[in-house]
């Protein structure tokens, strides 16, 4: 089994100017002449970790990451003003021409692997290559799976939860609940969506927070941002995704899922494999949604390698 490569040190750090009120953090690792690949992470609003850079040899690969707009160490955090998929498009193309790159690997997971899809559809001749981690299409029956019906029939406690959190037992009100001006209710409602966003996300993986943990006008603004995207249908149309495949044909494509990934289910993934049918398809039998155990970090370190030899 492979595992990660050893813990790096960013060569070079920077701000990116959006042309907005909003300063992308970008970060370059690795290789500075090696392969370019680049690190789309989930959310929207998680940021990249350092641990995101050892998917990745170092000799090989100019490794980039960046958190998007409003996220991990981007500037201010949490802001939703100019805050749109095709603003975090933008971005990535803005990213990839100032650091002169011709054409880059595209690493995405869970959220990040809407972004990346779409990017590779509007910027094809950008891209060498694609790693996909649990897949999202961002279609309505995906956000009716997570918080209307579906994975409520897995943890139904845990959905109950989330339901008396909120004014009335109605998952409509979430956004509102949210978004009211009650502090407390706000906080009240944040802590359960973050235990709900914990409990699916994690699967085999959780450990409970407990209800001592306090909640910050952080958590409360990372909520806000996920949901920002949620009820806005990600900024994009219905089925756009999958419509929208027939350029990335000739594309490496490497698509890796897990079979107990309760956030983006097995569906869309075998969706999209149909779409591309020359991709590389894994579903991991032991795996779920986030990066972690030695099933699914042995299979995205593997394609990394494998994107190496082919790019």
């Amino acid at each position: 089994m492979k595992s990660f490569y050893p813990e790096i040190e960013p060569f070079n750090t920077f701000f990116l100017n959006t042309r907005s009120d909003h300063k992308v953090y970008v970060e370059q690792s690795g290789n500075p002449k090696g392969i370019p690949v680049v690190f789309l992470h989930g959310g929207p609003c998680s940021g990249t970790r350092p641990w995101h850079r050892s998917f990745f040899d170092p000799k090989i690969y100019h490794i980039i990451l960046f958190d998007q707009r409003g996220s991990g160490l981007s500037l201010p955090y949490g802001e939703l003003e100019d805050n749109t998929t095709q603003d975090l498009i933008i971005d990535l193309e803005r990213i990839r021409l100032y650091l002169s790159i011709k054409k880059w690997l595209v690493f995405s997971g869970s959220w990040g692997s809407t972004l990346g899809l779409l990017y590779a559809q509007k910027y094809t001749s950008a891209v060498a290559g694609l790693i996909i981690r649990g897949v999202f299409l961002a279609r309505q029956k995906d956000l009716d799976w997570f918080i209307r019906e579906g994975v409520n029939r897995i943890y139904p406690v845990e959905y109950q939860e989330l339901l008396d959190s909120l004014p009335e037992p109605n998952i409509d009100l979430l956004f509102t609940a949210l978004w009211g001006d009650d502090e407390v209710s706000v906080r009240r409602v944040t802590r359960a969506w973050r235990q709900w966003n914990t409990r699916v996300g994690t699967g085999s993986h959780y450990k409970p927070r407990g209800q001592v943990e306090h909640i910050t006008q952080k958590m409360v603004e990372h909520a806000k941002m996920e949901l920002h995207y949620a009820r806005n249908h990600y900024f994009i149309t219905e089925n756009q995704v999958l419509e929208n495949c027939e350029c990335l044909q000739d594309i490496p494509t490497i698509i890796i899922h897990g079979r107990y990934d309760f956030v983006c289910p097995l569906e869309a993934a075998i969706s999209l494999s149909e779409a591309l049918p020359k991709a590389e398809f894994h579903i991991l039998e032991k795996s779920g949604h986030i990066a972690q155990g030695d099933e699914m970090i042995h299979f995205l370190v593997d394609a990394c390698d494998k994107m190496a030899e082919r790019l």
